[in-house]
């Protein structure tokens, strides 16, 4: 379908206002003061609001899954926000193109309502463009953490945006300034660090995404800066990485101190870069669920830190306020409605939550100056960011997807991410930097030659997937790359012992990790890397000098065959660009990343965190070895 030019949307809007309000000041060609762009953006949230009915209020605040999606309920509900969760694409291996074919779609709907007011689209880009094939996966924030570079996590937050925006999308669910507590959870790597002063810094993504804020900015408003940045998402408000034996949505135990001091200072420095939006936790706090504390919500975050954007909830968030979800819908929405969320990832069955939301407002159950809230809310953030100006999507940025400079960063960053836990065994000289040029070497393990395996959960679908599942380059193809032409380099996934002793080989990489998860399905109470991986360190390492590259969301059990490896790597989840990891390996770059998180000797030990009185870590938070590189790197 033909995409509207922008004098072509603006001829749209007043056609439709026109209609809407007679010819009169058609005829006298003045806009309503909303529609004009010259005026104060509060003052054009309230010129709005005060012509919108209570549907068109309550679609306003209603965010629906594109899958249910279509033009006609979009128009019949006033929808004001879609969303693509986790591996929700308009095809497999959908192009850019076709991405904003369906945005523009779903946009037109939306201007073709009475008011005209656009749609907000968000998506998960936790790692780059994540669910988009094609797209640059960075690595994930954990990795980033190790970096302990504010300034790059900037700049990949200003690539991610002109990702996300080549596909016609403008909203991204993104940073998770989550504080990690116990490496048992599922969204461990999803944090920075367990130190928040590490998260703190990296909320640079926040300017990175929406651009910067000007002089004299007031904190807790929501800023973004134009046509190729994108609102983004501080999550999860608040307290999810604290969650008891770090179980995924569970409850965080800790007093209002623990709370202020360790899980919200990320939060002030959001709401200082002027993020847009604030995604409410699954958690609880002390017994009683995120998604319906209102002295959090209302009282603390809008009130106390005042807080201007608007709050959002995850998917199906207030479905579990209940015990089991969903029991008592009907209190569902009036609890959260009432603690102060103003935007409901539905995300599919809209209708009833429709109905539900309308009718507890007009029997009085909730307040119309709350909805008022809410909606002003949402219409600053999308008048703030430009949407009435630019609704549809520039096609021009398709380039920019899976961009050469993005690759580059994110090269840049794996590199910047590896720390370097052993090199050379007692009395040894260190194994790192490797020699590219070898007679023969080895490269193994069930990470060494699989894509999915390297970008981990949040990668093209929502629990990752393993194979060649976007464009990238594996360890394997990085090695291949970079060794001299005369290297020979052998392949074997799982090799015997055999094999290995007899191979002639100067060294081995292997390469061994957690398979991919995400949320609840990444829980684990052992941490131990999946069998093969174990055995094949074991093997290996036991017959020539190795270096183990360990790709994980987080710490994991090394422990017991620690002292059988030469060199030791913690790779983390570092995306689609291998070659990060070999620029490293064979010494054109040093290592100088450090752990963002304590590496524990035991499960048993957990949780442990800096700090603590019982504090015996295998390796320190901050630990990593350091060797010199080839090149200059800033």
């Amino acid at each position: 379908m033909a995409l509207l030019t922008a004098p072509a949307v603006a001829a749209l809007l007043l056609l439709f206002w026109s209609a809407a309000y007679g010819g009169d000041a058609q005829d006298q060609g003045v806009p309503p003061p909303y529609q004009d762009a010259s005026k104060d953006v509060e003052v054009r949230v309230r010129d709005l609001l005060a012509r919108m009915t209570l549907a068109e209020k309550v679609g306003q605040m209603t965010q629906i899954e594109r899958i249910v999606a279509s033009p006609q309920a979009l128009r019949d509900y006033y929808i004001g926000s879609l969303l693509s969760g986790g591996g929700s694409v308009p095809r497999k291996q959908a192009t850019a193109a076709e991405w904003v074919t369906m945005v523009s779609d779903f946009q037109k709907a939306c201007l073709s309502t009475r008011l005209g007011i656009p749609m907000i689209y968000g998506i998960d880009a936790v790692h780059g463009h994540n669910n988009v094939y094609g797209a640059t996966i960075f690595p994930h924030n954990v990795g980033l953490g190790a970096t302990r570079d504010p300034n790059l996590v900037k700049r990949i937050g200003a690539a991610t945006a002109l990702e996300v925006r080549a596909t016609g999308i403008q909203y991204a669910f993104a940073p998770c300034i989550a504080v990690c507590r116990d490496p048992r959870w599922g969204r461990c790597y999803e944090s920075y660090s367990e130190d928040h002063r590490i998260v703190q810094a990296m909320t640079e993504l926040i300017p990175g995404l929406q651009g910067d804020v000007p002089q004299n900015f007031t904190s807790g408003m929501p800023f973004a800066a134009g046509k190729d940045k994108v609102a983004a998402c501080a999550k999860h408000f608040v307290g999810d990485g604290g969650t008891q034996n770090g179980i995924n949505e569970n409850n965080t135990i800790i007093d209002q101190q623990g709370l202020m001091s360790i899980h919200m200072p990320a939060y002030l420095d959001a709401l200082r870069k002027g993020v847009s939006t604030v995604m409410i936790s699954y958690s609880s706090w002390n017994g009683l669920k995120m998604h319906a504390n209102h002295d959090l919500i209302t009282g603390f975050l809008k009130g106390r830190l005042n807080f201007q954007g608007f709050t959002i909830s995850d998917w199906e968030g207030i479905d579990r306020i209940t015990s089991p979800p969903g029991a008592n819908y009907s209190y569902s929405v009036q609890a959260s409605i009432l603690a102060g969320i103003d935007m409901i990832m539905v995300p599919n069955n809209y209708q009833n939550f429709i109905t539900i939301l309308t009718g507890h407002v007009n029997s009085g159950l909730i307040p119309m100056s709350r909805i008022d809230d809410a909606v002003t809310r949402i219409l600053r953030v999308k008048f703030t960011m430009g949407l009435f100006e630019n609704p549809m999507p520039d096609p021009s940025l398709a380039d920019q997807l899976g961009k050469q400079e993005h690759r580059d960063l994110a090269r840049e960053a794996v590199r910047k991410s590896l720390v370097l836990l052993k090199n050379g065994k007692p009395g040894d000289a260190p194994l790192l930097p490797l020699p590219k040029k070898a007679a023969r070497i080895l490269v193994a393990g069930s990470h060494a030659d699989n894509l999915g395996y390297q970008c981990g959960g949040w990668t093209i679908e929502w629990q990752g997937d393993t194979g060649r599942t976007t464009v990238g380059t594996t360890v394997l193809d990085a090695v291949k790359a970079a060794v001299d032409p005369s290297t020979e380099v052998v392949f074997a996934e799982s090799p015997d012992a055999e094999f290995v002793r007899s191979g002639g080989f100067s060294y081995a990489i292997v390469a061994v990790g957690e398979h991919p998860y995400t949320e609840t399905k990444g829980d684990s109470m052992n941490l131990t890397i999946p069998d093969p991986g174990p055995s094949t360190v074991q093997t290996v390492c036991a017959a020539v000098r190795c270096v183990t590259v360990l790709i994980s969301g987080r710490p994991v059990v090394i422990q017991p065959f620690l002292g059988a490896m030469d060199a030791v790597v913690a790779a983390w989840l570092p995306g689609t660009e291998g070659q990060g990891v070999t620029d490293v390996l064979f010494g054109d770059y040093g290592f100088t990343g450090k752990l963002p998180r304590t590496w524990f000797r035991s499960v048993d030990q957990l949780p442990m965190n800096y700090g603590d009185a019982h504090y015996d870590p295998l390796f320190p938070l901050g630990f990593g070895l350091t060797t010199q590189g080839k090149m200059y790197q800033n």
